[in-house]
């Protein structure tokens, strides 16, 4: 499969893998997560693993359990982690400790190398045996809340490196080397794949779109920190000048427990509203979501709190300008003013919609460069080699 890359980012791109991988031919590697469906993160392992091992290298995934308990204390870590407020019960750390020790009891962790990813399964490393341990953390923690962060860096400090998805997420107070890679999308995947016209308005029309008229797209996860009720503020303020569309489309994750409550939240700001499409779709839904981002004619990622955003790559890769969240890793992505538009509103988002909206040229313009961007930086043979020069780079304890 990785030769099928070299058409899209060149010969010397999949080469240069070829050789760190060299180096590395033979050896372990276990990568563990909280979900396997849903999100970023289980759709970054599940192109990353495959080819890690056509390099030669024999890499794993396994994912831990916990039960809702687990998840709502894991999910409050989350918000306080990105948000820097929290409140939590008093029973919190010990929920995820008695959870660790679970999870310890079931998994094989005899690895070479282990990448531990976010926080639900941070607590393993209490019981590394060897190897090199390193912690990914695809979250923004610029600026957590105290005791949720300092109970979680008592677990980060035992690993021998962190990464994070952008520089601004660096920790000044961690003793351990940290590296940046941003994550990747999938350009061979059923999401980002090309796709036929014919397929698109098929899709879009099944779903209840109007193809003669404008359509704008955003895919998330109903979570707050997308947020939603944000995005049909926008829209709503765009309708009295553009008659447009908005599909808002969510996958729900075995990780998240608020997402039904979140939905409902979007489902009543959206009452009176003529031409919003609130889809919840299984988190497979793959073509669909290649159909609504490839027919929209802007995409939106309006995160108030972002670890990266990788719909914003795929939206981008797809030629479409996308109007993002100043947060997270979306700016890394979003160059304001060239591959879409930066925005910290809900009025200035539903500006740059009616702008977009009314200047084809520009948006489709601003669609070649955004798409180059992704090609350069962020497909997902970039984020192997830099998973990669981490290995080489990460120095194990003894």
């Amino acid at each position: 499969m990785i030769e099928k890359f070299v058409p899209i980012v060149g010969e010397d791109a999949v080469d240069s893998v070829f050789k760190i991988a060299e180096k590395l031919r033979g050896i372990s590697v276990l990568h563990v997560n909280s979900t396997p469906k849903g999100g970023g993160v289980a759709e970054i392992l599940s192109k990353l693993v495959p080819l890690m091992r056509e390099v030669g290298i024999n890499a794993e995934w396994k994912v831990i359990r916990g039960d809702e308990e687990f998840f709502k204390v894991t999910k409050s870590f989350h918000n306080a982690l990105q948000n820097g407020t929290g409140q939590l019960q008093g029973n919190s750390f010990e929920t995820y400790k008695k959870w660790q020790e679970i999870n310890l009891s079931e998994l094989p962790l005899d690895y070479d190398v282990v990448f531990i990813h976010d926080p639900q399964p941070a607590g393993l490393v209490t019981q590394r045996k060897k190897g090199k341990w390193i912690w990914r953390c695809h979250i923004d923690i610029s600026n957590p809340f105290p005791p949720v962060w300092e109970f979680l860096r008592g677990y980060v400090e035992r690993y021998d490196s962190v990464i994070v998805s952008s520089p601004v997420f660096g920790r000044d107070d961690l003793s351990v080397p940290q590296f940046v890679i941003p994550p990747s999308i999938d350009p061979l995947s059923v999401k980002n794949k090309e796709i036929s016209r014919f397929t698109v308005e098929r899709i879009l029309r099944k779903f209840g779109l109007d193809l003669d008229r404008p359509i704008v797209t955003q895919v998330s996860r109903f979570d707050r920190a997308k947020d939603p009720v944000g995005v049909i503020r926008a829209f709503a303020g765009m309708k009295k000048h553009v008659d447009g569309q908005l599909v808002y489309l969510g996958s729900p994750a075995t990780d998240d427990p608020e997402g039904e409550e979140v939905y409902k939240e979007t489902l009543k700001a959206a009452e009176g509203i003529k031409d919003v499409h609130l889809l919840l779709l299984p988190p497979d839904s793959d073509l669909e979501v290649n159909a609504f981002q490839r027919g929209a004619d802007v995409v939106m990622q309006k995160s108030i709190k972002e670890g990266f955003g990788l719909t914003v790559s795929e939206a981008l890769w797809k030629g479409k300008p996308v109007i993002g969240g100043n947060t997270g890793g979306i700016p890394l992505q979003v160059i304001h003013g060239h591959t879409g538009f930066l925005v910290s509103t809900p009025e200035e988002a539903t500006h740059y919609l009616i702008y977009l909206l009314r200047n084809r040229d520009i948006r489709e313009r601003m669609g070649k460069m955004g798409r180059e961007h992704v090609r350069n930086n962020f497909l997902t043979i970039r984020e192997l080699r830099d998973y990669l020069m981490t290995i080489l780079l990460t120095k194990g304890r003894t």
